[in-house]
């Protein structure tokens, strides 16, 4: 595979070359997706909260955890396909990486029609676990319902732009999402302002935008990224590596759906607080979400980088790349304690619509105790992808045990006895404890100590 076939002015060569450099410019642009994907819940929220009021906004919040795991399972599933991606391109495979390219069509359409199935049959009984207020739960039901079905468009969305991330491309996904983005607004605003659709109209609104953004990708897979096209004798199994694609694939699909499953145990202690503490939680959660994209966009950088790099064996880069990624961590964990700490009630009433005391006040506390443990949340993401590019499964899984037993315990013990204070603190400490075993385990990991290449 040439170089020069595949490297286009889109395209970060994560192989040689400046590594802060080319770790900012490859996260730059996934940042921004980000931002424009936080764009499609935030701006339900925005036009559901000044069209509908507070109640409206609790029942996309109720199930907000709900999504979140589904679609934390198949983003962890699409990024982890395309881990082996990443490897065959840095090893210049090309046979190869469109074999894996392949495998992840395939795995990924089980995969997606398993959990919708199983969304589908669950969801009414879940909701009523979660102790979701009586007075919007069938409002909640008619939100996630809707995703739930159509959460195939969001994996469709998350391989292909993963697919192109894997040879060194974050930029084009970017463009599409911009655009989806764009039509994402009109669509809110049509469907709920004018149409009077309710949530169901916010939910139609980012299943049709994020179609829009599949397609796009498909578009330009098809016509400007041909290495990643395979062909029909591609789809031929290979044992061998449909087992690496399953285990690399379900350990980040695993890893990612426990973490919010962690979420699930705490939203019925949350949902018992009342849908004041609920808008503030869900609009304090949009700019959480907000404020760690810097850090989520560079640990998803380390992740690209670091299986591109292990397949050239390029051992000293690794290395140094992680380093690199730990001191952007810091730094922008810095930068938002000073930002967001003095305009936390300003931002929770921008987000929610709302001027209620509670909403306002609970939203301020969570930001103003969170932001400042994101150095630890920073660690976590960053050594956790680190380990799952380097071939690690069982130890990023392990980090996702801890955040699950540690909320757990929270909303078996604490939350009863200190309330909203209990949800506040719960995830900072968790994260410390997980930014200690995932640190110390990637610095104890061979390919970290010795440098020793394998597959």
């Amino acid at each position: 595979m040439s170089q020069t076939q595949t490297q286009r002015s889109s395209q970060v060569d994560l192989l040689h070359g400046p590594i802060l450099k080319s770790l900012l410019l490859f996260a730059l642009p996934i940042m921004a997706s980000r931002v424009f994907q936080q764009i499609y819940n935030t701006m339900d929220t925005l036009i559901v909260g000044y069209t509908l009021g507070d109640s409206s906004i609790a029942a996309m919040g109720a199930c907000s955890s709900i999504y979140e795991m589904m679609t934390g399972f198949t983003f962890g599933v699409g990024n982890g396909l395309a881990i082996v991606t990443a490897r065959c391109f840095g090893r210049q495979e090309t046979d190869r990486m469109k074999k894996s390219v392949a495998s992840c069509i395939v795995i990924g359409v089980a995969v997606t029609l398993i959990v919708t199935i199983l969304a589908t049959i669950f969801m009414h009984p879940l909701l009523r676990l979660l102790k979701t207020p009586a007075e919007i739960l069938e409002e909640s039901y008619s939100y996630i319902s809707i995703l739930s079905i159509f959460l195939f468009v969001m994996f469709a969305y998350n391989l292909c732009s993963g697919l192109l991330r894997a040879i060194g491309n974050s930029f084009m996904p970017l463009v599409f999402l911009i655009f989806s983005s764009l039509v994402n607004i009109v669509l809110d605003l049509l469907f709920i302002s004018t149409f009077g659709m309710g949530v169901r109209g916010a939910a139609i609104a980012t299943v049709i935008a994020q179609g829009i953004s599949v397609v796009l990708c498909l578009i330009y897979i098809v016509t400007k990224a041909k290495i990643l096209l395979p062909e029909k004798r591609h789809f031929a199994p290979d044992r061998g590596l449909y087992a690496d694609l399953l285990a690399q694939g379900f350990s980040m699909g695993f890893m990612s759906s426990i973490i919010y499953v962690g979420s699930i145990v705490l939203q019925p202690g949350i949902n018992s607080l009342g849908y004041e503490t609920i808008a503030g939680h869900t609009a304090a959660r949009k700019l959480f979400s907000f404020s760690m994209m810097p850090l989520s966009s560079m640990a998803q950088a380390v992740n690209t980088y670091v299986a591109q790099n292990r397949g050239a064996d390029n051992w000293e880069r690794v290395r140094k790349g992680i380093r690199y990624a730990y001191i952007f961590c810091f730094s922008v964990t810095a930068c938002l304690i000073v930002i967001v700490t003095p305009l936390a009630p300003t931002m929770v009433h921008l987000i929610s619509g709302s001027s209620d005391p509670t909403v306002l006040g609970n939203g301020a506390r969570y930001l103003r105790v969170a932001i400042p443990f994101f150095f630890a949340l920073g660690l976590v993401n960053c050594s956790r992808l680190a380990l799952q590019a380097l071939g690690e499964k069982i130890l990023p899984l392990l980090s996702s045990f801890i955040e699950l037993f540690g909320k757990i315990i929270f909303a078996m013990v604490f939350i009863p006895r200190y309330h909203y204070s209990a949800v506040i603190w719960c995830e900072p400490i968790i994260w410390c404890f997980m930014a200690a075993e995932l640190v110390i385990s990637l610095y104890r990991n061979p390919y970290m100590r010795k440098g020793k290449a394998g597959n």
